[in-house]
């Protein structure tokens, strides 16, 4: 006999009784407002194309790398679960069975975030009564796939299902932005944005950087071969950017450092990257003059700096090479903040034409470093739990590590930083829940009072993305 699907209406709502009480009615505050979704990886295209989803294999399981990361650590291939090769090898084209394989290893989720997404995906998306198992799984694909076909199920229908008010993208700096201009012609404009990411140009010592340089530089319609030339382009691009609507750029860094380099010096090692000769140590100093720099760049056209460092990517080079990034395999790192963004800081920590927002998936540095440094300057405002750390329990210590020192209005509120769209309500919900239950203790600790946590409560569901990513008022 099947296994009930019913996610019980206090999960992850504290455990005791009184304090849950609470909980309840300051989620019941929150759970209603409207999703601001300011840093995320749905793609523009499938929003401006508003195709129905192609099945629930890969809606739900293949591109979700939570999922497929699960599933291989116990020995399931990438391959057997449709994920494409680099090399045009063979992958599982058969959705049914990617989805039977994936029902068939459902209890490797427990306890996990994923678990909590997923089930209240089924249930509150899909109408899904039964969990995944073995026996249920072409039920579930059948209930998934007949709902797929429907209109309201395409994904502009469901920004409003959600009750989306903003969904921001993120777009590589040699982006055309094209899709964001078919929707802005659609009325869409104002609803979905595109945030500047110029890593792919920044990391001068990655493959096919020069590549991407060019490309910049076609779009930007300005010659790259010398650092000012490039300088420029990104300069250019940036105001395409801001012109498609953009509020944000967004930086992924192994490190911190933000010391600049003269003029000379980053003129002579962009050099030596064009002709493919920069050193690794080259290619890191440059990296983090770049973060100066374009620090100083968001001070002149008010786009607000997100770095989200620590993640040493594509750990195991045999799947990067068969799978490409983003595959599952990129390990968090112990990271330093307080000495590395130190440059930057000092010059900018105090310009009211900059914002920075910081993110972290090494809680170690939460209390020590972070929550000091956004207590501090007030160009600075701490992200939410990102990625490792964007877990029930994950989202209570950085509550409970980060708030006695930064507030709870030096933070920017929750970003859902997901690719599966369907998850989107899930992981605002569970944000919802948790702070819910971290307010409710201070109240019952009568340390607020149940007015002040409520008008947090939706401060932090609402209030703050808008106002950590709104433009400076100068």
């Amino acid at each position: 006999m099947a296994t009930p699907l019913a996610p019980h209406p206090d999960r992850a709502l504290p455990a005791d009784p009184t304090t849950r009480s609470v909980a309840q009615r300051l989620y019941a505050e929150t759970r209603s407002l409207p999703l601001v979704c300011m840093h995320g990886h749905v793609e523009a295209q499938v929003l401006a194309d508003d195709e129905p989803f192609p099945d629930p294999a890969r809606l739900l399981v293949v591109p979700d790398h939570y999922v497929t990361r699960m599933l291989m650590s116990q020995g399931v291939c990438l391959e057997d679960l449709g994920v494409a090769r680099r090399d045009g090898g063979a992958s599982e084209t058969d959705p049914r069975r990617i989805w039977r394989l994936f029902c068939e290893h459902w209890h490797l989720f427990r306890g996990t975030p994923s678990r909590y997404w997923l089930e209240h995906e089924l249930s509150e998306v899909f109408g899904v009564s039964v969990q995944p198992s073995a026996a249920t799984a072409d039920r579930i694909y059948d209930e998934i796939a007949t709902a797929l076909a429907a209109p309201e199920f395409r994904p502009l229908a469901l920004l409003d299902r959600f009750d989306i008010e903003l969904i921001a993208t993120t777009d590589s700096a040699t982006s055309d932005l094209r899709h964001h201009a078919r929707l802005r012609e659609n009325g869409f404009g104002d609803r979905v944005i595109p945030t500047f990411r110029p890593d792919s140009v920044v990391h001068i010592g990655h493959e096919g950087w020069r590549k991407q340089v060019e490309e910049l530089g076609t779009l930007a319609t300005v010659d790259v071969s010398t650092y000012d030339g490039f300088l420029a382009a990104l300069r250019r691009r940036r105001e395409d950017f801001v012109a498609a609507g953009a509020l944000a750029t967004d930086h992924g860094h192994l490190g911190t450092d933000t010391t600049p380099l003269d003029d000379r010096t980053a003129a002579e090692i962009y050099a030596r990257a064009k002709a493919g000769e920069v050193s690794a140590a080259e290619a890191d100093a440059f990296a983090g003059h770049m973060l100066f720099v374009l620090a100083g760049m968001s001070c002149d056209d008010g786009l607000v700096m997100q770095l989200h460092p620590g993640v040493l990517r594509d750990h195991h080079d045999a799947t990067y090479r068969a799978f490409g990034s983003d595959r599952g395999l990129d390990i968090p790192v112990a990271a330093e903040f307080t000495r590395g963004l130190r440059p930057l800081l000092r010059e900018y920590g105090h310009n009211p034409d900059f914002r920075m927002v910081i993110y972290t998936t090494d809680e170690t540095v939460y209390s020590r470093e972070l929550a000091p440094l956004a207590g501090g300057y007030p160009a600075v405002r701490l992200g939410a739990p990102w990625w490792f750390l964007d877990s029930p329990d994950g989202m209570r210590r950085f509550r409970e590590l980060a708030t006695e020192t930064a507030g709870f209005y030096n933070t920017s509120g929750f970003v859902d930083d997901t690719r599966a769209f369907p998850s989107i309500p899930a992981r605002h919900d569970l944000a919802r829940r948790i702070d819910a239950g971290y307010l409710a203790r201070l109240v019952t600790e009568h340390r607020l009072s149940e007015e002040e946590a409520a008008e947090t409560a939706v401060d932090l569901a609402y209030r703050l993305p808008k106002l950590a990513f709104q433009r400076p008022a100068s």
